[in-house]
């Protein structure tokens, strides 16, 4: 998985445990149905922390098994995470999850819209690990990174253009939000939810963490651009020299939303 991973950097593990809001992330896990006392996968589970969290909810007598095709992240996890119950298991969610055992909630989040091309096999590979009657929760952004109010023209030309490149060359997928209903309602699943809200909403000043998670996203991905696509002139430097001057201005407006859908397997 780490190969595909359009954010894979030395700094990745860091990224993820700042943007990481633990009540964020309980408040969704129980929205789904989540329950002491189950066996839980946390898929593209990252530096661990989300896995963390999700063992304390299932507790008493529940266990987490964190998945992720990192093993840097994974060594991180059992150093950071480790506590009775949890553990790590480094794997490519492509391949077979057979040998994991079954489930009684498997939770992906933030994993697909780096799988563009594939999404919908791995949500129907993730499938195979859960129990007839148990819970799949998958959670993702749409219209990710292209919803900002303030930026110049050129400034916005250049974001959409860039992520149209991204999304022929590096198989990510900014709108993979909208297509999680989809996902379950043709792998059969009952009880279908959808939850809508604001993932990313900045406004005024802005706070360290969505500058340190904003900006090291933007330096990461626009490395992996080329920059001949558009005929601004731009150099990776002016481009984010432009887009740091943007997200500083207190005018600035983003927002993402993020979009909940959970099922009941059949």
């Amino acid at each position: 998985m780490s190969e595909k991973y359009l954010m894979e950097n030395d700094d990745e593990i860091y990224r993820l445990e700042a943007k990481t809001d633990p009540q964020y992330v309980i408040k969704q896990a129980l929205w789904a149905g989540i329950k002491p006392g189950m066996r839980v996968a946390d898929i593209g589970c990252g530096s661990g922390k989300t896995s963390a969290i999700l063992h304390g909810i299932v507790q008493p007598g529940g266990k987490v098994v964190g998945v992720d095709g990192s093993i840097n992240r994974i060594n991180y996890a059992r150093e950071h995470y480790s506590i009775k119950g949890l553990e790590y298991v480094h794997k490519d969610i492509l391949d077979s999850l057979d040998d994991m055992g079954s489930f009684d909630f498997v939770w992906v989040r933030f994993v697909l819209e780096y799988y563009r091309s594939s999404s919908f096999d791995i949500v129907k590979n993730i499938s195979k690990i859960l129990k007839t009657g148990g819970i799949l929760c998958i959670i993702d952004l749409d219209y990710n990174c292209l919803n900002h109010y303030g930026l110049s023209s050129q400034l916005e030309n250049f974001l959409h253009e860039g992520i149209k490149y991204l999304e022929e060359k590096e198989d990510f997928d900014p709108y993979v939000g909208r297509k999680l209903y989809s996902f379950l309602y043709d792998l059969d699943y009952e009880d279908i939810d959808v939850d809508v809200s604001a993932h990313h909403l900045i406004f005024g000043k802005l706070k360290e963490v969505d500058e340190y998670n904003w900006l090291k996203k933007i330096e990461v991905v626009s490395k992996k651009v080329d920059f001949n696509f558009n005929n601004s002139g731009w150099e990776y430097d002016d481009f984010i020299e432009e887009f740091r001057k943007f997200f500083s201005d207190k005018r600035r407006f983003t927002y993402t939303p993020i979009i909940s859908c959970r099922g009941r397997k059949s």
